[in-house]
């Protein structure tokens, strides 16, 4: 029943029916299991140490947001405080990490939706990556990490109002190629959605967010835990 809703995106409703429970008692072994799922989540640094064992090039961060229905909470200026401008939905937002050939290591805890990439990466990741870094992992990132610190290589912002041309030969070289290795961070947020298609829309109380993305995908075939309202 548990994988089914996070494979199938199924109504609790129809999932109890079918598996012969209540919908209450639905919704606790949904509970339940998404409890155990958690608590096998790899420790950050324990993915990282293992990314350096393994002799990985690099690794890729990324970030994503998961929808879900509007959400109560505003920030200082009034506007919704679970709502991204830049996807124009609710959700949370969360910090991935990547190998280098897009295999989903580590998810972070969720933020509310209005929290930019690098403000959610400097409370969950840097520090982490920081030390990475210094044992000879560096990580590659998209333009909206610029700023993040040693180790996080990210493309140079091309002068305002110009094209890329304006760059020289090396900077737009090594641009190209920081883009071409972090493209397959793409490829891990599809993944996680396609293949748990629960996590493409979830129905989730606005506080217990912190908990809900906190179990990260060591492998393709791991669970995410996203956790569902029950009122």
């Amino acid at each position: 029943m548990v994988l089914r809703w996070f494979r199938e995106r199924g109504c609790v409703h129809c999932l109890a029916r079918d598996a012969g429970v209540s919908q209450a008692t639905g919704y606790r072994y949904l509970h339940e299991a998404i409890d155990v799922l958690a608590a096998q989540a790899p420790d950050l640094h324990e993915v990282l140490n293992r990314c350096c064992e393994e002799g990985m090039s690099h690794v890729i961060l990324d970030g994503m947001l998961i929808e879900s229905d509007r959400l109560t909470g505003t920030r200082d200026n009034g506007n919704d405080l679970w709502f991204s401008q830049k996807h124009k939905s609710f959700g949370g937002s969360v910090q991935f990490l990547a190998a280098p050939d897009g295999t989903p290591l580590w998810v972070s805890d969720a933020e509310p939706g209005s929290t930019p990439d690098i403000t959610a990466a400097r409370l969950h990741v840097l520090p982490a990556l920081y030390k990475a870094a210094a044992d000879g992992l560096p990580t590659l990132a998209d333009k909206g990490y610029i700023g993040a610190g040693i180790g996080v290589h990210v493309p140079v912002r091309r002068p305002k109002g110009k094209s890329e041309q304006a760059l020289d030969a090396d900077t737009r070289t090594t641009n190209t190629l920081i883009r071409n290795l972090r493209a397959l961070g793409e490829r891990t947020a599809a993944e996680l959605k396609e293949r748990w298609r629960t996590l493409k829309r979830v129905t989730l109380s606005p506080w217990p967010c912190s908990l809900t993305f906190s179990s990260p995908s060591s492998a393709p075939t791991s669970t995410p835990a996203c956790r569902p309202r029950t009122g």
